[in-house]
């Protein structure tokens, strides 16, 4: 099973992953956790910090190009083993994030993102069993990103006029692919629960 949890920086993906990892475990399934584009494997993680951290202020589709390798290695080297042993793969990002982020934040076109990350990926990658989009209002996505410190990555660093295209962008990507839209903007546990129900329902 591939799960993936999306959303804007500061919304709670990766805390929402971990609780879904330890759910899992706790029945006894094996739990692969991804976080694209790092995913904790060497490549991707250099990939990572050429675009994210060292300040290249590269091009949009040079993002979006070194974004779908980042995924390849991710995928062929950690999360498609992992499925084919029968795991639990569950991934903070996928493509969606470049959608958002290059396509409505940078102007890349969507359908060229799209294109290219299907030629690049197979199936079961384009289409998650189950995929969330975490939203919530700017002003307290932007305390939680005060709250836990300055900001280091280069798309954290944009301006609000970006970030707010950003945000805007992920109710229109769950609309666009039948995703599940979670309010984020309560407690952890109405958040996990609310992600647990989805994946309960017969």
């Amino acid at each position: 099973m591939y799960i993936v949890i999306e959303g804007q920086d500061g919304t709670g993906k990766s805390t929402q992953v971990e609780l879904l990892k330890k759910y899992y475990k706790q029945q006894g399934r094996e739990v692969v956790t991804l976080e694209e584009p790092d995913g904790d494997l060497p490549q991707a993680h250099d990939l990572h910090d050429m675009i994210l951290i060292r300040g290249y202020n590269l091009e949009p589709l040079t993002n979006v190009l070194l974004f779908t390798a980042s995924r390849l290695e991710l995928w062929k080297k950690i999360a498609e083993p992992a499925l084919k042993r029968g795991a639990v793969v569950i991934s903070a990002r996928n493509y969606w994030s470049t959608i958002a982020y290059q396509g409505y934040g940078e102007g890349i076109s969507r359908s060229r993102i799209i294109r290219l990350t299907k030629s690049m990926l197979p199936e079961n990658y384009v289409h998650p069993d189950y995929g969330f989009i975490l939203t919530v209002p700017d002003d307290i996505r932007y305390q939680r990103q005060k709250n836990r410190g300055k900001a280091t990555e280069t798309f954290e660093k944009k301006a609000d006029e970006f970030q707010q295209k950003v945000n805007a962008a992920y109710p229109k990507i769950a609309k666009e692919f039948n995703l599940n839209l979670i309010d984020a903007s309560g407690t952890i546990d109405e958040i996990f629960d609310a992600i647990k129900k989805v994946l309960l329902e017969p």
